[in-house]
């Protein structure tokens, strides 16, 4: 089956299941560190200091901050996957080289990394909203919508936007050291000021500057969907995400068929 773009989709599916037979062997090592940060940071920040700052938000400054670190979990879970180890698998181990061997193509293995990729942001966006429906704050739930039912592809959405940037990254850099920019100078900001621990409307022009930010707008889609209400708005959240992934699946398997030449 051929996808626009002349993506094959099963050639893209085997490099996805030939990352799948790999994760089932090493999954308990990897979902620890990624799948914990995010629900220590619920712990730490939306009960410890939420006891302080919950009072100016009537309680409810757990149930605020969880719907963004979960979109935060989809946002690493997928950013891991596109960025150290894809470029290892592209240049130190030369994976690639021996799926061009086969009658895959670039923009099928690029297209089955996606895959995987977004996989990854669901295993950790997905338990993290298993954990969330058990929270309670004051004896309330923290998942008041029915919006949630839909939350699931909004964090694939989520996953797919950052593993196509990750993707973009590293067919850019020339040595594995550069990823500490990568997620010290990109994804750590946004992490911090997309509106997941405080409304950027607090900021002078913080929203005008997180509209910028892909993860402020799964911040906000995960938001409405676990609390509500969603609005017409998020209708630009999600198309913002949409073309951000459209551009990038057109320009992330050129740049991986040059960085292979080189």
């Amino acid at each position: 089956m051929l996808l626009p773009g002349n993506i094959n989709l099963r050639l893209a599916t085997a490099v996805w299941r030939r990352n799948f037979t790999v994760y089932r062997h090493t999954w308990l090592l990897n979902i620890l560190p990624n799948f914990f940060e995010p629900v220590l940071f619920l712990l730490g920040m939306g009960v410890g200091l939420g006891f302080y700052v919950g009072r100016g938000m009537g309680g409810d400054y757990l149930a605020f901050i969880a719907p963004g670190l979960m979109a935060s979990a989809a946002m690493n879970g997928a950013s891991f996957e596109a960025s150290w180890n894809m470029y290892i698998k592209m240049n130190f181990s030369r994976l690639y080289d021996a799926f061009l061997a086969t009658p895959a193509r670039m923009q099928d293995i690029a297209f089955g990394e996606l895959m995987w990729a977004t996989t990854r942001a669901l295993i950790y966006g997905g338990g993290f909203l298993i954990v969330l429906i058990g929270f309670n704050v004051a004896g309330r739930p923290i998942i008041t919508s029915w919006g949630v039912l839909i939350v699931v592809p909004v964090l694939a959405l989520i996953g797919a936007t950052f593993a196509l940037m990750g993707q973009w990254y590293t067919t850019v850099i020339n040595t594995i050291d550069l990823y500490s920019y990568y997620w010290t100078l990109f994804l750590t900001p946004m992490f911090l000021f997309s509106g997941i621990f405080f409304p950027v409307d607090d900021i002078p022009h913080g929203r005008l500057i997180a509209w910028f930010t892909p993860l402020f707008h799964g911040v906000e889609l995960t938001r409405a969907l676990c609390a509500g209400p969603l609005a017409w708005v998020h209708l630009g959240n999600l198309a913002y995400m949409l073309a951000v992934c459209a551009l990038l699946m057109w320009r992330v398997p050129i740049r991986m068929s040059r960085k292979m030449v080189k």
